[in-house]
């Protein structure tokens, strides 16, 4: 049993402002450190003696545990209590982090990754329903949105920061830096989170651990999948057919599971739900949307244009300032009744006109100039969806339901974001090739414009002192970069405008939804 009463955990003036500040912070920590290591995978590496697969470890560990430990937040919360269980995920966090830094090898650092992910991936879902609880009905829109920004934004704070502390320090304190924001947290949470009261509690025979299992098996194997596909050859690897088959079995097994035992880990009845089933399908194309662009632009401004990481990372700022921009003004316009369904339309025709802007402008020399618009413009295209989106998917539900349906949207952006990159990695390596080869069939040396090219760098290297046959394959070598570079160029173009066109396609779903009759109760949310 949850508590009844929705104006049980309202809080005001002062309290409410600590809860809405330790809700963010923890939202901020889990999402940043999903993207900051990104930057210093290189420093890791080297200090720690890994080889580039094992490094790749560190980010696939952390968001194995994410992925695992998001649809089981509600159940947890019911049985340890949300703020003693939230407590101990900021400090299990907290730890983590610390261990992570002190790491003497790749794979003690792997370990605490996995630790530090299981105790994130709590405090993402769970501050959710803090925050929106402690924030009146009426204000409960504004109260998701705050909590919005903290999501959308911290994916594009992480690799900017990544890039500077390992510039400028060294990469364990990416992960100390956890510490002390995780301490400050940890007692404010002591001091002024309130906890629902909850029936009985599950006796440990009545514990769901087949269904943990199954879902762990499912989850972690999916996700290694997504991660390692493309460097590993997907599925002429063994390993990769493998875990897929084990991925496959083990959603089946699951989904047995807890549809027939008394005590599911995970309730899958709200899945009856149309908004939920619609809602989970906009918010796995959100996260892809997020994380794909958010991974593609430092991508195409390093390997392309070659700017630095922090340069790469300090890119996509204005367009993180813009969702924190639109964020309060979705808030408001929610409470004010404007209809969701018209919100989301208009996020997903903002985020097309910045893909569709995006494949316009890149050259292997684009300018940071040409790009600050349309960065702009993808940041009002994430505000517009993450709150109306949440809201919508939630809205037809009920008391406890409320909470389950969140963890299920949650869990569905992070695999968005999963599987947006993997098949983002996938195409611009598969695009390459095939542009390449599209254009080392036009590039014919018998006209007199290549001819020429080719006899002008093999001029300028026969100056630096090579021979005639050395300066030759110098010249062709040269050749053979441009070609890739431009090879690049298209194959960044392509994916910028399937990306849009998958947002397109999203309009027609949101007609699919209904519209609440009365305002979401969030009080009633339980993680």
């Amino acid at each position: 049993m949850i508590q009844n009463d929705p104006d049980a955990l309202v809080e005001y003036g002062f309290r409410r402002v600590i809860i809405t500040v330790i809700a963010v912070l923890c939202s901020l920590l889990e999402i940043v450190d999903t993207t900051i290591v990104n930057v210093a995978l290189n420093n890791m590496r080297g200090s720690l003696g890994a080889t580039l697969t094992d490094v790749a470890w560190v980010i696939t560990a952390y968001a194995i545990a994410n992925v695992i430990i998001i649809p089981m937040t509600s159940w947890l919360s019911q049985q340890f209590g949300r703020r003693n269980y939230f407590t101990a995920s900021i400090i299990i966090f907290t730890v983590a982090s610390f261990m992570c830094g002190n790491a003497t090898n790749i794979w003690e650092l792997v370990i605490f990754r996995f630790i530090q992910g299981l105790g994130g991936g709590a405090l993402l879902v769970t501050a959710q329903t803090m925050l929106t609880e402690s924030y009146p009905i009426a204000k409960r829109g504004m109260a998701q949105a705050i909590y919005g920004m903290g999501v959308i934004m911290g994916p594009t704070l992480g690799p900017p920061l990544g890039g500077y502390i390992t510039d400028n320090y060294s990469w364990p304190y990416i992960f100390y830096i956890n510490v002390p924001l995780g301490i400050i947290a940890t007692v404010l949470t002591i001091l002024y989170v309130k906890s629902p009261k909850y029936g009985e509690k599950l006796k440990a025979s009545q514990v769901d651990w087949l269904g943990i299992f199954y879902l762990s098996a499912f989850i972690g194997s999916l996700q290694y999948v997504l991660e390692h596909g493309q460097q590993d050859d997907w599925f002429n690897n063994n390993t990769i057919i493998t875990l897929s088959l084990i991925s496959l079995f083990g959603f089946i097994l699951f989904l047995i599971r807890e549809t027939t035992y008394k005590y599911p880990i995970v309730n899958l009845k709200v899945f009856r739900d149309t908004n939920l089933r619609v809602g989970t399908i906009m918010a796995f194309i959100l996260g892809f949307g997020l994380y794909a662009s958010t991974f593609l632009i430092p991508i195409y401004t390093q390997s392309v244009l070659r700017w630095s990481a922090t340069d790469a990372g300090l890119l996509l700022i204005p367009s993180s300032l813009m969702t924190g921009f639109m964020m309060p003004i979705v808030g408001k316009l929610i409470q004010r009744g404007v209809s969701q369904k018209y919100m989301i339309t208009a996020g997903f025709l903002a985020f097309f006109a910045f893909t569709f802007w995006m494949s316009r402008i890149l050259t292997p020399d684009t300018g940071e100039e040409f790009m600050y618009w349309p960065l702009v413009l993808r940041g009002v295209g994430l505000g517009l969806l993450f709150v109306p989106i949440t809201s919508l998917s939630l809205s037809t539900l009920k008391g406890k339901e409320i909470g389950d349906g969140a963890a299920f949207t949650g869990m569905m952006r992070q695999l968005g974001g999963s599987f947006g990159i993997a098949i983002i990695t996938t195409f611009i390596a598969r695009f390459s090739q095939q542009h390449r080869v599209d254009l080392v069939s036009k590039l014919d040396k018998t006209k007199f414009v290549v001819q020429n090219q080719i006899t002008m760098l093999q001029k300028g290297f026969m100056a630096k002192g090579y021979t005639f046959n050395q300066a030759m394959d110098k010249a062709n070598q040269v050749l053979e970069i441009k070609v890739m570079r431009q090879a690049s160029v298209l194959s960044f173009m392509d994916i910028f405008m399937y990306l849009g066109i998958v947002f397109l396609l999203c309009i027609p779903i949101v007609l699919i939804l209904k519209t609440g009759k009365s305002k979401m109760d969030s009080s009633e949310m339980m993680h």
